[in-house]
């Protein structure tokens, strides 16, 4: 196991900024990406880091750029730190796995959240109100059930710390304008129908995960990461059971680790156990070996 990565360390190079995970460092013409092995739950980031889970998330996010390219253009320039710029090269070591070279875009304010299972706060609010996000859904549905039809549920995008919160379509129309909250709900859900489909066939259900989208010259752009189990729900398909929670590849593991303590979701984080934290790894490195066929 190598070192955890909490804060990029790397002098000469400018920050641009620090992300719950990911830090972004300005190199002129594009962006440097570095993934951290920080973990956040509930928008707040933990104190502790997971080794290795910054590599996960920048090596599942490479594999399915390649994957999904035909589908929408994204900002992904390369992952190969022997092509980045000459300025990178002294950080050669703590970039390697965990980084990639991009193009700048200007980041839409909302998170494209895709639903097509029954969980997490989508579950919570159907028991509740039998809508997800104004979304009125049909009776008896039981958690984790497969949902009728594939949901684009917006959020607005808010600060560290900050509770990102769900919106209907038309709040996310108001807020980019309805052409553009279009493009991206058609992107969001052809992006979710292919990637589930080429996980289901790798044994993992992806129940519902979360895009953001750019723009860079006027072109719509897939940015970030992409179904990744930081951004996403997966499930082992041969496990799968409706009518309870699910095990996951995913942090629910440590959500559900947060939930049992009875943490009220707010700053600051408590610590994890030793024991959590590597379960919390050992389910990273199971996801990428499932989606990518490798580990680190």
């Amino acid at each position: 196991m190598t070192a955890s990565l909490t804060d990029s360390p790397l002098p000469g190079l400018k920050l641009l900024s620090r992300g719950k995970v990911r830090d972004i460092y300005d190199l002129g013409d594009s962006l440097l990406m570095v993934a951290s092995d920080r973990i956040s739950a509930y928008d707040v980031v933990l104190p502790d880091p997971v080794p290795d889970k910054g590599k996960v998330l920048n090596q599942i996010s490479l594999y399915w750029f390649e994957a999904l390219q035909a589908i929408v253009p994204h900002h992904l320039l390369t992952g190969r730190v022997d092509e980045f710029p000459a300025v990178c090269r002294p950080h050669a070591e703590w970039l390697e796995g965990r980084s990639m070279l991009v193009r700048k875009a200007r980041p839409l304010t909302i998170e494209c959240v895709v639903r097509g299972y029954l969980s997490g706060s989508g579950w919570e609010s159907y028991h509740r109100s039998g809508e997800i996000c104004g979304i009125r859904l049909p009776p008896g549905l039981r958690e984790s059930d497969r949902l009728p039809q594939t949901l684009f549920t917006p959020s607005t995008k808010e600060a560290i710390g900050q509770h990102d919160v769900n919106i209907s379509f038309a709040q996310a129309g108001e807020r980019i304008g309805n052409d553009l909250a279009e493009q991206v709900r058609d992107a969001s859900l052809r992006l979710y129908g292919a990637g589930a489909a080429l996980a289901e066939a790798k044994g993992i259900i992806i129940a519902d995960t979360k895009f953001e989208f750019g723009l860079a010259e006027g072109r719509l752009l897939l940015i970030d990461e992409v179904l990744t189990p930081d951004s996403s729900r997966f499930w082992p398909r041969q496990h799968y059971l409706p009518g309870r929670s699910q095990q996951s590849y995913d942090k629910q593991y440590v959500r559900d680790y947060l939930n049992a303590i009875g943490w009220n979701r707010t700053p600051p984080g408590p610590h994890l156990p030793a024991e959590v934290i590597e379960n919390t790894r050992r389910k990273y490195l199971e996801a990428l070996r499932a989606i990518t066929g490798h580990g680190l």
